[in-house]
């Protein structure tokens, strides 16, 4: 018996050992099944926020403020020109987001809307709007056909928030809620999805600039403008481009039918002396390319710089690197 003792010891050490491996071993599987099973959900979580919210899906809202104070709620302003189908296309979209109040389409075609395109919309406004939610849908009938008509001030608006948008660009409502949020905590500047750069053109020295498109900023990190294409910004700057902006330049923007966009953004950087903001957001392009795809596109929009710095009389526009992103939807953060 005695002598057998030390082998029966080293079959237990032994099985211990195999015990203690084998149960390492199944930590570790358990463990990598935990890590691809968080990595799947990410993703179906992520392409469910992308895809799945432009049927309507707009994400955890339960926390948002959803009260009727101007502050606490936003307007669209959309323009639209004679694309009938990208317009039903966005108001049933933006019906589904949560703290919207209205939704003004920016109209200047030579016919006024039919009796029957109205109807059609407020069918799918109503038929698309969360649950006891009343958005309202406003036409702004526009006798001239111009661009500066996106930015004619608008009487009685409710909110003090407007998102500036076009009819062929969309938005997940969660992304369009997170860029809300930001502008709310900064009220007084531009916030959105599109950065544009200026620089300085070294070679026809001072005051003279040279406008810098999507590739600079990705290329530098650096921006100095939002484009209105897809951007909160408050309302009195309707009013200010109405009454304030030189009539010279909005002249030349509806005579070249461009840069009203960087025209807007002289003008809250001029009245703010600060930089807008950049919200990383997921976009979704569902009309035709526009006038950026043609040849010249940045050349022309360089004279525009160019035109309003001469008019303004200095180079408002301040430019920034920084970034506002959703840690709640990033991977690291």
């Amino acid at each position: 018996m005695r002598g057998g003792l030390p082998i029966n010891r080293r079959a237990v050490f032994k099985l211990r050992q195999v015990g203690f491996a084998t149960l390492g071993w199944v930590k570790i599987k358990i463990l990598l099944c935990a890590c691809v099973a968080l990595t799947l959900l990410a993703v179906a979580n992520r392409n469910r926020d992308g895809s799945s919210s432009l049927m309507g899906w707009t994400g955890d809202v339960a926390s948002l403020d959803l009260s009727s104070s101007p502050r606490g709620r936003y307007a669209i302003v959309m323009n639209t020109w004679k694309r009938y189908d990208l317009l039903r296309k966005s108001i049933s979209h933006y019906a589904t987001c949560p703290r919207l109040d209205s939704i003004h389409i920016v109209w200047s075609e030579p016919d006024p809307p039919s009796d029957s395109l109205k109807r059609f919309l407020n069918y799918l406004l109503q038929l698309n709007s969360r649950k006891g939610q009343q958005v309202e849908l406003i036409f702004d009938i526009n006798k001239e056909d111009s661009l500066n008509n996106r930015f004619k001030e608008i009487k009685d608006l409710k909110t003090d928030a407007i998102f500036s948008i076009d009819d062929d660009v969309i938005f997940p409502c969660s992304s369009v809620e997170f860029a809300f949020t930001v502008w709310q905590s900064a009220p007084d500047t531009m916030v959105g999805y599109v950065p544009r750069m200026h620089w300085l053109d070294q070679k026809k020295g001072k005051d003279k600039y040279i406008y810098g498109g999507w590739w600079s900023v990705w290329w530098t990190g650096s921006y100095s403008m939002i484009l209105s294409k897809a951007a909160f910004l408050h309302k009195k700057y309707l009013k200010l481009y109405t009454d304030e902006m030189p009539a010279s330049i909005k002249e030349y923007i509806t005579t070249n039918r461009n840069c009203e966009d960087i025209a807007m953004s002289f003008l809250v950087a001029n009245a703010t002396g600060a930089p807008p903001i950049w919200v990383k957001g997921k976009i979704f392009e569902i009309g035709s390319t526009g006038i950026s795809s043609l040849g010249g596109h940045s050349e022309r929009r360089t004279e525009c710089i160019n035109k309003f710095v001469a008019e303004f009389g200095r180079m408002p526009l301040v430019p920034t690197s920084m970034k506002a992103v959703d840690s709640r939807n990033a991977w690291f953060w």
